[in-house]
This record gives C-alpha cells, sequence and structure tokens, in this order.
C-alpha cells in the first residue's frame, strides 16, 4: 500500500491539511470580528495580482507572487473605502463590489496571457492543482527518513508548511492582543492595545496564508477553510482556545474525508471517474458545518451552550 499511497496520495493529503489548517487558524479570528468575508476577498483579489506578478517577471515564484497579491490586497481595500466613502454605500456592497471585478480582471489577464507553460491558468485558479502533487521520488514509508528523497517532495509543500508555521507563530506571539481587540476593541485601546496594527497584521496573516495555499489548492478551498471550520467551530463552544482547536479538527477532517471521498467516493457508487478533490473537501466543510449547526452544543442564537 506504501508503495503507491506515499508517492501518489500523501503529499496531496499533507498540502490540503496544512492549507485547511493555515486558512482556519486566522479564519477564527476574522469571524469573531465579523469580517469573515475578508478571508472570501482576500482569494479574489490576489488573482490579479499573482497574474500581473507572473506576466512581469515570466515564472511562477513564491516571492513576486507574495508580492503581486500584496499589492492587490492594498489597492482592494483602498478602492472599497473610496467606493464605501464616495458611492455612500455599505461596506459590505463596497467590499463584494470590489473583490467580484478584481477576481473578473484576473480571469480575463489569465485568458489573455499565455500561460501554457505553467500550471496558472483559469481552471488552476479555481480548483487548484492538487491531485497532481505527487512526489516521484517517494517509493514507500522509508523514503520519509531519506533527505535525499524528502527534498524532491512538491515545493507546494514546502511553502504552505512555511504559511502554516508562520501564521501559528503569529497566532501565538500576538494571542493576548488578538483576544482582547476581537472580544473588546474599546477595552483594548484603554490598556494600550494596538488595535489597529493588530488588525491589519491580521489581514495580512490571512492574505500570506491565501496566497501560500492558492497556487496548490485553488480559491474554493481557501474561501471554504476561512469560513466553515471556524464557523462549525464557533458551534462547538463558547471558548476560543477550544474553539481553535476544535477548527484545526474540522479543517484536517475536511481535507482527508474530502481528498478521499473525491477519489474514490464515485467509484463505491459505481461511476468511472473521480472528482475534483478541491470541490469536495469544500462540500464536506459544509456537511461538517451543517452538522455542527443541527448538532452543535452552542447552535442556541444566544451562544449560550443548549441543555
Amino acid at each position: 500500500m506504501g508503495a503507491e499511497f506515499v508517492p501518489l496520495s500523501l503529499p496531496p493529503l499533507l498540502i490540503g491539511v496544512f492549507a485547511a489548517i493555515a486558512c482556519a487558524l486566522p479564519g477564527n479570528f476574522l469571524l469573531l470580528r465579523r469580517q469573515a468575508l475578508i478571508g472570501d476577498a482576500i482569494s479574489h483579489v490576489v488573482l490579479p495580482g499573482i497574474v500581473a506578478a507572473f506576466l512581469i517577471t515570466g515564472v511562477v515564484a513564491t516571492g513576486p507572487m507574495m508580492l503581486g497579491a500584496a499589492v492587490a490586497a492594498v489597492l482592494a481595500v483602498g478602492l472599497i473605502e473610496a467606493i464605501r466613502r464616495l458611492g455612500r454605500i455599505e461596506p459590505g456592497a463596497a467590499m463584494g463590489l470590489v473583490f467580484t471585478a478584481m477576481f473578473a480582471g484576473g480571469v480575463l489577464l489569465l485568458e489573455q496571457s499565455d500561460t501554457s507553460s505553467v500550471h496558472l491558468d483559469v481552471e488552476h485558479a479555481l480548483y487548484g492543482n492538487l491531485e497532481s502533487l505527487i512526489w516521484l521520488d517517494g517509493e514507500g514509508w522509508h523514503s520519509l527518513l531519506e533527505w535525499s528523497a524528502v527534498r524532491e517532495m512538491p515545493e507546494e509543500l514546502w511553502r504552505i508548511l512555511g504559511a502554516l508555521l508562520g501564521v501559528s507563530g503569529f497566532v501565538w506571539l500576538l494571542w493576548r492582543p488578538l483576544k482582547i481587540s476581537t472580544f473588546d476593541a474599546g477595552f483594548a485601546q484603554s490598556v494600550g492595545v494596538p488595535t489597529t496594527f493588530v488588525g491589519l497584521a491580521l489581514v495580512v496573516v490571512s492574505a500570506v496564508a491565501a496566497v501560500a495555499a492558492f497556487d496548490a489548492v485553488g480559491s474554493i478551498i481557501v474561501i471554504a477553510m476561512f469560513i466553515c471550520p471556524p464557523a462549525a467551530a464557533r458551534l462547538m463552544t463558547n471558548r476560543l482556545e477550544v474553539q481553535i482547536a476544535w477548527s484545526a479538527v474540522f479543517a484536517t477532517l475536511s481535507a482527508v474525508l474530502g481528498y478521499v471521498l473525491a477519489g474514490y467516493g464515485p467509484l463505491w457508487i459505481g461511476a468511472g471517474h473521480a472528482v475534483s478533490a478541491a470541490g469536495m473537501i469544500a462540500t464536506v466543510s459544509g456537511v461538517i458545518l451543517a452538522l455542527a449547526a443541527c448538532f452543535g452544543p452552542c447552535r442556541t442564537r444566544s451562544g449560550a451552550p443548549a441543555v
């Protein structure tokens, strides 16, 4: 089993799990701040930035991609604020207008550019590249103990692992200001917490996670993982620490079950072809959220545990 599972399925599984957790961790704070759609917006607005970076440099590399995505995110924030003030419309409508328009612009750039030599196209932007991220040097479980083989794992794995470690470090280092400013911004300001900086840093870290995951898993999983695991976790507990742990568990379950069901589910019901891993992972995360909404102990509107 290991001779086939390790090279063909282990890297995509790990990448899916790492991407799901990396997006779910900041998603908890965005959800509690009533800013959950920022994760959706980020996953949309980074596309034109990534495509522009590719068109300028001619290569798909982490540095230019991060820089292009950061520029696109800053531009999006500026456009949202300008539309909100000049058009006098509510922030949600301005956000929806900007990230939809920017994502559409990114799609048009992809269609008009020559990306045939790299994994960068409209389908790739939506569904990712998860199924093709195989490990050619993996010959079995013993390959995990051989550095010469491990270093040949897909670069997407190392990229998303780095993003996961960075996000985890951010949450650990800024745990207290994040927690205080999330639940009571006024009190946080009164005790000297730089709430504006903390909020901006949270958005930046969310953008880093989204960009790192975007190339491998596509925008569908990124959007789902920012919202569904944290929302399901919120229905399980009223304690932030426990909520974050639940969100990591739900993110992992979504990635593992979604990947397995995408590959083997159709065969179990007699279908001839597998389905998109990205779509199935997002679907499973939605099912988990639905189950939590139906049976979670904190599903009552008041937020108190149900008796």
